[in-house]
């Protein structure tokens, strides 16, 4: 398996991993799917877009870009999306591991995730694994395709060597004497 960039003979599978993954309304909060014009502009829009591949098929992809404008723009938020044909693979994971990556090298100093659902229990333990720290939990953040409402939790992981550096002596300072 490799994790390169997007190309346009790439969006059709994309597309299709994609909208799989907002049609079953369990971890996107988009509720419409992408048409081939709107998937094109979309991920061209991205600071970076990833794709992982096995024996030349798109089977996983990933989204960066920053989390907000101006002087929040140093923060990065990303998406992953595997085919469900090869979920269990360890496709995310070389998917996150590729983002972290990329984003460092554009100069994010962080990568935060808004709205991890709460019962997305296996993206939650590799983002844990890989190092991002849990901020929190927002009640009721997530409306499931089914209508219910889930708790959402919101990750961060640092990037640069000041961002980490920084947070290492922020949490020295808090450490009971």
């Amino acid at each position: 398996m490799i994790v390169r960039e997007y190309t346009k003979r790439d969006l059709d599978a994309m597309i299709g991993i994609w909208n799989e993954v907002v049609e079953e309304g369990i971890a996107f909060p988009q509720v419409d799917g992408l048409d081939p014009a709107g998937g094109e502009a979309f991920f061209a829009e991205q600071s970076y877009t990833g794709v992982a591949e096995e024996d030349g098929n798109v089977i996983g992809l990933y989204i960066l870009h920053p989390n907000n404008i101006g002087r929040c723009g140093h923060i990065g938020n990303a998406s992953y999306a595997v085919a469900s044909a090869w979920r269990g693979r360890h496709v995310g994971e070389r998917l996150v591991t590729d983002c972290l990556q990329k984003a460092k090298a554009l100069g994010f100093r962080l990568l935060q995730f808004n709205a991890v659902v709460e019962s997305n229990v296996h993206a939650r333990h590799l983002y844990e694994r890989l190092g991002f720290q849990p901020l929190g939990t927002v009640p009721g953040g997530f409306r499931m395709k089914d209508g219910h409402y889930e708790n959402i939790c919101l990750y961060y992981h640092t990037l640069s060597d000041t961002a980490s550096k920084t947070v290492q002596a922020d949490e020295e300072r808090e450490k009971p004497e």
